[in-house]
């Protein structure tokens, strides 16, 4: 059974008679449920009766109905309403534009808007480039999507997929001082979605690419990459292969186990799962055999498509073909990235010796955590309530901060290892244990330091060909001259 949770955060309105046990026993009322009492205030009361409010997290909608029952079933109590505190803070949307500048008398105006604002258009379109000085170009990412593979929620559309949109652009600003915006896109057709993002790219520095399903993502972001001059991120595949790629460095710390010996079972590959592996054989694994519904990813099948067909060629190089249950066997490190309870804590028992198991289904993990805990020495997982919290907001803030204050042009596999390992290294070695393998993702040192690992990637790669760091002081000072 799920538990209580701050995302059913609920405060309850009760009408109740005055007295000196009202408000125990509407807290006992709640508590008997089993949701968790966060807080309870008075907020009337005469001689006749009393207004309370009963805060709480509850499981789920079902769970909410349950409590409104039981205080509906006590004598003289009654529920005026209930206010929920996710949609509260939904109302309205999550985000708002602000202007940097201010705007306080006639030179203001003169200078922000017309006519001083025609020497800076000119200006950029004398020398485009400037445009990621002089505009919101600098420091703002598109955060794209068509609303086909929302969260655990699949294709609820575009309007729908809104708010997940908002809440990864908060987290951008929160985290990175990155201004994002969200740009949904309310059609599923791959050409027409690249034609748009190519339309609108002159406005922003960097694309993150968001809850697109596969297989269409995959060619979604090579095509963008390779038609656009600024860095394109799937967040889904690279952004959850980064932060996984961090947790493994460290886990394998903890079990004493390199990365060139263990062998690995990805379940899953699709657009998480195939972008981990990928990064994984990047940074020296040798040993990995993916997994599908249908089993090891092997040669000897019939490729459904591309991506499937590369994980065959890279990977399993001792032709595996078996159930997932049956190559976990023996097997050092799981990494799931499919389904919610396709194993149990029986399955894990059968891996070797101090196991790693990352079990990334959300909001249910492929097996019980505390099951696999029983068997294996590290287990993370993509849930808050649980240590070891596989989060991709512990990398997409920083890599789009170092991206956009070194310039970037594209985004290499470097960049994403470098990511990596500077995660990985913000948990010192006095503080990694089996709970504690990646940080917090309110350490503010995170988003720092991965910014500055792939600064200094962009500027070796830049250097190995020959190209000079972009300048980031000049200021133009006439119509395209430059001080």
């Amino acid at each position: 059974m799920a538990i209580p949770s701050p995302s059913y955060s609920i405060t309850i309105r009760v009408e109740s008679p005055s007295g000196p046990r009202t408000t125990t026993a509407l807290v006992a009322a709640v508590g008997d449920t089993g949701a968790a009492v966060t807080g309870i205030d008075v907020v009337e009361s005469t001689g006749d009766g009393m207004v309370v409010d009963v805060s709480a997290n509850a499981r789920d909608e079902a769970h909410v109905e349950e409590m409104r029952a039981r205080i509906s079933s006590m004598d003289g109590f009654s529920v005026r309403n209930i206010s929920d505190a996710t949609f509260l803070m939904h109302l309205g949307g999550k985000l708002e534009v602000r202007p940097k500048v201010n705007l306080r008398h006639r030179d203001d105006l003169s200078r922000a808007y017309t006519p001083g604002v025609a020497r800076v258009c000119l200006a950029i379109a004398a020398r485009p480039e400037d445009a990621r000085r002089l505009t919101i170009k600098r420091n703002t990412v598109a955060v794209v999507t068509d609303g086909t593979a929302v969260l655990g929620l699949g294709d609820i559309g575009a309007a729908a997929a809104m708010p997940v949109m908002e809440g990864k652009a908060a987290l951008f600003k929160q985290f990175g001082d990155v201004d994002a915006w969200p740009v949904v896109l309310d059609t599923k057709d791959t050409e027409e979605i690249i034609r748009i993002v190519k339309a609108i790219a002159p406005a922003y520095g960097g694309v993150n690419l968001e809850d697109i399903s596969a297989p269409r993502c995959f060619e979604i972001e090579r095509r963008l990459r390779e038609e656009l001059d600024i860095p394109v991120f799937h967040d889904d595949q690279h952004g959850t292969a980064i932060v996984v790629l961090a947790a493994l460095v460290n886990a394998l710390k903890v079990v004493g186990k390199r990365m060139a010996d263990v062998r690995i079972v990805v379940s899953g590959v699709g657009a998480a799962g195939s972008a981990i592996i990928r990064l994984l054989l990047k940074q020296g694994a040798r040993h990995i055999v993916g997994y599908d519904i249908n089993g090891a990813v092997c040669r000897a099948k019939p490729a459904p498509d591309e991506n499937w067909a590369w994980i065959a060629e890279h990977t399993n190089d001792e032709a595996v073909d078996n159930t997932l249950r049956e190559g976990l066997a023996g097997a050092d490190v799981f990494i799931g990235v499919s389904a919610a309870g396709i194993l149990t804590g029986a399955d894990i028992a059968t891996m070797a010796d101090d196991a790693i198991v990352f079990a990334l289904a959300n909001p249910t993990p492929e097996v019980d955590p505390l099951e696999a805990a029983e068997h294996a020495a590290v287990v993370a997982t993509g849930r808050s309530d649980y240590p070891n919290q596989i989060n991709n907001v512990l990398a997409f803030p920083g890599i789009f901060r170092g991206l956009l204050d070194a310039r970037a042009v594209s985004i290499s596999d470097d960049v994403m290892r470098a990511a990596a390992i500077a995660i990985a290294d913000v948990v010192s070695d006095a503080e990694r244990n089996a709970n504690f393998i990646v940080p917090s993702v309110f350490d503010p040192e995170v988003a720092e330091s991965v910014a500055r690992a792939v600064v200094d990637v962009v500027r070796t790669e830049r250097q190995e060909r020959g190209e000079e760091m972009p300048a980031t002081g000049a200021i133009p000072l006439g119509l395209g001259g430059h001080g």
